[in-house]
């Protein structure tokens, strides 16, 4: 039997059975079941924005992933593979199910079958080989719902920064940023542009339904100014700085940056850490791994049993996972200083906006110390400001992967090891997959991808005259529909004022001028 096929868009529907994902029988669409799709080459802030307003559109958000092959087809080679792009779609808490290898014209019948009314875009324009809207069969079935496009972070320009080696998007200091005293610009445009950062913090940290508040995100201050930030750092970090014990360098302050949610009872509270740069696969699965241990040792003390479950959301009104897991992130300055060149590629507030948008993750500090002393440990707020972990001098865990570290001429998890609570992930299969592999698999096929910044140079072009043309015909569209709505008013004004003029004439011959 010959495949069915998309008459306009052209691509194979596949038969009950032959779906990516389950459903394998068509849905019933349901207005309030969205749809979105696109290529989420290594993933950055930009996607979980759309997937965020996408998923505020309604109570379930389906992401069409394109294929490989697709996209080398309408775009140009992806940096990452189909594989690695589903895991950090399936990571971020606004998507409720991944569908892998879509067509990159969306299709009504893909839509359909999973029954999704709607489709939802940024107010960009995607093309494709041809140059054709990718959106123009939605479009025309007016099916279309679009949100704002994220400013200031794309996957182009993530390329542009690996491929020129450049260092100028790194943050100083990300209070200042937040402020509105460090960027580039006038006065106005930097606490603009701080203002909407701190806005969309708190968006991210939302929970699954882009509203309620979720995740709790801290900015942490050392009270000793950090090692890697002295002369000499590494003498420094053998011998002790300035006679200070090095634990010491771990005591600070917190300033909240979103009231999220602390831990609950029961919940034993786990950090891990890291720059998170590019959050790539090997990160996501990291913290994956992370989460799903914690499970197990979830399971292995009857905390999913019925009773357990019953119990909690009697004493609480939910349920809750069996760990509270908290991410710290360092600044760039930190990361730059073992990592060199112009590394992170992504800097703070882009890499913290990955991570609070992340499904593993209950908590998020920014700013964190290079080295999690047993000071710095014993200071998170999860443990100071819940009466559920009163008492607890410590977080019951602290994990890193086995891929090895940044070079430090000392351990830097010296202090969770002393006291029994550091734990080394297993390999998984991602876990060679870092902000350096990236950039190597960049510069591996430099050609194709600067011919593809180029090509994508021209499309933008193409992509704004096009977005222009349909704004205006938009435009258009509004005004005869207004006019239209206008004319029956306008008719029975101008038979009013035919009437009143006859009226009048009729006046005037009866009594003069």
């Amino acid at each position: 039997m010959a495949p069915k096929i998309d008459p306009e868009v052209g691509c194979t529907i596949p038969e009950p059975g032959e779906w990516p994902v389950d459903p394998q029988d068509d849905v019933e669409a349901r207005d309030d079941r969205l749809w979105i799709d696109g290529c989420f080459d290594f993933f950055h802030h930009g996607h979980a924005g759309v997937m965020l307003q996408a998923r505020r559109l309604g109570d379930s958000l389906l992401v069409g992933i394109h294929s490989d092959e697709e996209i080398l087809k309408h775009k140009g080679p992806t940096v990452m593979n189909l594989e690695e792009r589903v895991a950090a779609v399936n990571a971020c808490r606004f998507s409720t199910l991944c569908v892998p290898s879509s067509p990159y014209v969306t299709s009504l019948p893909w839509i359909d079958h999973y029954g999704c009314k709607y489709v939802v875009h940024g107010d960009d324009i995607t093309s494709d080989a041809n140059g054709e809207d990718a959106y123009r069969f939605v479009k025309k079935a007016g099916r279309m719902k679009i949100v704002k496009r994220t400013p200031y972070i794309s996957t182009t320009d993530l390329v542009g920064r690996m491929l020129l080696v450049t260092k100028d998007h790194h943050i100083k200091s990300l209070t200042d940023y937040l402020s509105g005293r460090e960027g580039i610009g006038s006065d106005d445009e930097r606490g603009e542009r701080g203002k909407a950062a701190q806005q969309r913090i708190r968006e991210y940290a939302c929970a699954p339904n882009g509203i309620d508040p979720y995740v709790a995100v801290w900015k942490f201050k050392p009270k000793h100014r950090p090692i890697e930030r002295r002369r000499s750092s590494a003498a420094g970090l053998l011998k002790g700085v300035n006679g200070l014990n090095l634990h010491d360098l771990g005591k600070g302050s917190y300033t909240s940056i979103v009231d999220g949610m602390g831990p609950k009872p029961g919940q034993r509270i786990v950090y891990v850490d890291g720059s998170f740069d590019l959050f790539s696969s090997g990160q996501i699965t990291f913290l994956k791994t992370v989460y799903d241990l914690e499970n197990k040792l979830g399971q292995d003390r009857d905390w999913y049993s019925p009773s357990a479950t019953q119990q909690r959301i009697t004493d609480t009104g939910s349920d809750y996972p069996p760990a509270y897991i908290i991410a710290g992130l360092h600044d760039d300055d930190i990361v730059n200083h073992y990592k060199g060149l112009n590394y992170p590629i992504m800097n703070i507030l882009e890499r913290g906006l990955c991570v609070v948008q992340c499904k593993y993750i209950h908590s998020v500090i920014f700013s964190a110390p290079f080295t999690p002393s047993i000071s710095f440990l014993s200071s998170l707020p999860a443990l100071n400001t819940s009466d559920t972990t009163a008492g607890v001098q410590h977080p019951d865990a602290v994990y890193h992967g086995p891929t090895s570290f940044l070079p430090s001429p000392t351990d830097v998890y010296a202090d969770a090891k002393a006291i029994n609570i550091f734990h080394q992930t297993p390999s998984h299969q991602f876990a060679d997959v870092n902000a350096e592999h990236i950039v190597k698999r960049i510069w591996a096929k430099r050609t194709e991808f600067e011919e593809r910044q180029k090509r994508k140079g021209v499309k933008s072009v193409a992509e704004a005259e096009a977005a222009r043309q349909e704004a205006e015909a938009l435009r258009l569209e509004r005004r005869d529909t207004l006019e239209r709505l206008e004319a029956p008013r306008k008719k029975q004004e101008e038979i009013k004022r035919k009437k009143l003029e006859r009226s009048w004439s009729e006046i005037e011959k009866q009594f003069g001028a």
